[in-house]
């Protein structure tokens, strides 16, 4: 039975529980996946359970594919019939069978980032409110964090009526879900609420979807919102047959929805639960988890465990007290110097984590300076680039007439004489008529104000689409793919450029046909549709570009399942990690920060190391910093303290490595750029004016007399902290009081 071969006795516990629901608490590097395969596994295998009888749910498309493998691997392929994917790829398939019922097609499109972006701007444009007041970003980040709420338009009108700028983005809200519905189209969130709202409403559906999933899986659990609460409530509601398997320790996800309660109130929801442990961790070094558990126990919102290893002790974790953010990113830069020149590791074996992406400025100057190749893990994306998402945005049109964001998009891409003013005649006609625009554009002589050219010109626009709509259902998704991408003249325009930049978007869309193939080769049925929904499903960490032999830079956030055989936490001050909002919020966003730490700890397998620096200079500002509190609570029996500070020199030094292009997340420098030396000049100016403001801040004091360039001397007479700055008021004999801060002022003390 290989489905049991190596686990310890509490997994085994867990594969082999019989019905009803289990809580599987398992903390980092616990083998939680293992856990979970294993007993699908079982399931399949020795209780008979039909495999489209299971559903298995993760947070990315990377960990379903995974858990895919694992399983097929264990029953030698017979668990293709299992339902396994992220909630949004589920509930798309769920839509696809019986969306019809709420009012849509069943070949409805799924909206990122971008559409609704464009989808909002329409929405306060044609509401005609201010731009600069109601921003795209902010409304999209208000619908979606109410959505996860569950929270519908009228609800978040009524609940702020009384408030005249949020009233007016519950207006937004009601109008953006119009245009929705109009495009055939869904964005993320819609993919779960709509689930949610079939079942409650049609009885067949629910009936259909309860009868189907028997067994069903949650991982990640403590990350769940208040809506996939509800979808999983719903799912398992006639067997009740549901295993979640998570960590309320790793639990960082507050600040976008999710829903620490979920995990912490399992039992309450499901009585008769059955909780099993999984505290043996096989990632990390005793010392290292010793760390950890001496923060993590600290939270009072917390299910009891501690987790332990039989790994070796291992080195003790190294604290470095950095004097600034740029002796701090010399000390992480010579370590890793150090530790790679003994043979034992390599570049990609190290990872730095911070709280905030503004912190990973200092590490990229003297990464640059030290000529050490890197990659930040949230640049720009493959499918974030604009070639990309032109010919997605023709597929999609092509797979869904309705969708006018597509259709808007390249519309006139590559240009073919269709400007803004034929656009706006059609949008005018559109909004009397209330049909899509492709609709329109198939009676083109209908619409008033076009000239005869306009009119031609649409009309071979419709006439190319019309004819890919035929080509699709005959064509293989790859053939079919690189047809739309060539007839469209798009590549040609490309070529016609004849520059790096057009070279290099003509290599990223003969990658993205490449994916095509990909999903050919491990797709039975390879339908554009499905294709669609692949790729709209992708999350960051599936897109995350794969990089060679490079350091890794990320927030903690983007860390979280992933480790490293060293991993250095930066930037441990009070303020910064745990961040100020949090010191002056409540106990639960405290506790969040203090889970963060822990994920960061807990991604460390061999070496830690943990800095802070006394002075930082961040979001423009120089103050004093002191050490997180997190830090206190770690047994100083478990560290090894380095307060030997390093001084920053400007000067390149010869480097006997040397930097590869590895792709666009990693940013490469040579020894004698330019960009690099006006870098390091500015620098070095940068110094001195904060050496500068330490030293006055140090001597000024009410009655004390300062210089300034322009106003002469003038006497002290009001000194205010201000975010880590000083505020100061000066009486100037010609020039009357004058309000300075003391970091920019031109200023003296003499």
């Amino acid at each position: 039975m290989d489905f049991i071969k190596g686990l310890n006795d509490k997994q085994k516990e867990a594969v082999y529980y019989g019905d009803g629901p289990l809580l599987i608490l398992a903390g980092a590097g616990s083998g939680k996946t293992r856990v979970l395969t294993h007993r699908i596994a079982y399931l399949i295998e020795e209780r008979g359970v039909f495999p489209g009888n299971i559903l298995a749910i993760t947070f990315t498309n990377k960990a379903a594919n995974e858990m895919k493998g694992r399983v097929g691997k264990l029953l030698h392929g017979k668990a293709e019939d299992v339902w396994m994917g992220t909630f949004h790829s589920i509930c798309v398939r769920i839509l696809r069978m019986f969306i019809d019922r709420l009012g849509y097609d069943r070949n409805f499109i799924i909206y990122d980032t971008d559409d609704q972006k464009t989808l909002v701007k329409e929405c306060i444009k044609e509401k005609n409110l201010n731009k600069d007041t109601y921003k795209e970003k902010s409304i999209i980040s208000i619908i979606s964090s109410q959505k996860n709420l569950m929270l519908t338009p009228d609800a978040y009108i009524n609940e702020n009526y009384g408030d005249f700028y949020c009233r007016n983005v519950g207006e937004i809200y009601a109008f953006y879900q119009e245009k929705l519905k109009k495009n055939n189209a869904l964005d993320f969130d819609d993919l779960i609420l709509k689930t949610i709202e079939l079942l409650k409403k049609d009885k067949d559906a629910l009936e259909y979807c309860q009868k189907k999933f028997k067994y069903i899986f949650v991982d990640e659990y403590q990350d769940t919102n208040k809506a996939q609460y509800v979808l999983i409530r719903l799912l398992s509601g006639k067997y009740k047959n549901v295993c979640v398997v998570g960590d309320d320790d790793q639990s960082i996800y507050g600040w976008r929805g999710a829903d620490i309660r979920n995990i912490l109130d399992f039992e309450k929801d499901f009585p008769n639960t059955k909780i099993i442990k999984l505290e043996q961790n096989y990632r990390s070094t005793k010392n290292i988890l010793d760390v950890a558990n001496s923060i993590i126990k600290n939270n009072r919102e917390r299910k009891d465990k501690k987790l332990w290893t039989t790994n070796g002790e291992g080195t003790p974790t190294t604290i470095y007290t950095a004097f600034d953010e740029m002796d701090e990113g010399n000390f992480v830069a010579d370590k890793i110097r150090s530790l790679v020149d003994t043979g034992e590791y390599n570049l990609s074996d190290f990872a730095i984590l911070y709280r905030t992406n503004a912190q990973s400025r200092a590490f990229e100057e003297v990464f640059m300076r030290k000529d050490i190749p890197y990659r930040i893990v949230g640049g720009l994306k493959f499918y974030a680039r604009k070639e990309v998402k032109d010919i997605i945005a023709y597929l999609r049109l092509i797979q869904n007439p309705a969708d006018d964001v597509s259709l808007r998009r390249i519309i006139n891409i590559p240009k073919r004489g269709i400007g803004l003013s034929t656009i706006a005649k059609i949008e005018k006609y559109i909004a009397q008529t209330g049909e899509s625009i492709y609709s329109a554009l198939l009676d083109v002589e209908d619409i008033p104000g076009l000239s005869q050219r306009a009119i031609t010109n649409l009309k071979s626009f419709t006439e190319m689409i019309n004819k890919f709509i035929a080509m699709k259902e005959v064509m293989e998704l790859k053939d079919f793919i690189e047809e739309v991408v060539y007839s469209t003249g798009y590549i040609k325009e490309l070529e016609e450029e004849d520059n790096i930049e057009s070279t290099s978007r003509i290599e990223n869309i003969k990658e993205f046909i490449s994916v095509a193939v990909d999903y050919e080769t491990h797709s039975e049925e390879a339908t554009l549709e499905d294709f669609l929904a692949t790729v709209s499903l992708l999350s960051d960490v599936d897109k995350t570009e794969k990089n060679g032999d490079t350091v890794t830079l990320m927030t903690v956030h983007s860390a979280k399942g992933l480790e490293y055989p060293v991993v250095f936490v930066v930037g441990m001050e009070e303020g910064l990690f745990p961040i100020r909002r949090a010191l002056d919020g409540g106990s639960d966003e405290l506790e969040e920060e203090r889970r963060l730490c822990y994920v960061a700890v807990t991604r460390a397998q061999k070496l830690l190391y943990i800095t802070f620096a006394t002075v930082r200079t961040i979001y423009g500002n120089t103050s004093y910093s002191i050490p997180s509190s997190f830090l206190k609570e770690i047994p100083e029996e478990l560290v090894i303290r380095d307060d030997k500070k390093r001084k920053f020199t400007a000067e390149p030094k010869e480097q006997k490595w040397r930097s590869k292009a590895q792709g666009v997340v990693v940013k490469e420098y040579k020894k004698g750029n330019t960009v690099l030396k006006k870098m390091l000049e500015n620098r070095n100016v940068e110094r001195d004016k904060k050496n500068k403001f330490i030293e006055n801040k140090s001597k000024i004091k009410i009655g004390s007399k300062v210089k300034h360039k322009m106003w002469g001397i003038g006497t002290v007479v009001q000194l205010k902290e201000k975010e880590g700055d000083m505020e100061i008021l000066v009486a100037f004999p010609e020039k009357g009081l004058k309000k300075l801060l003391l970091s920019v002022a031109p200023v003296e003390v003499i």
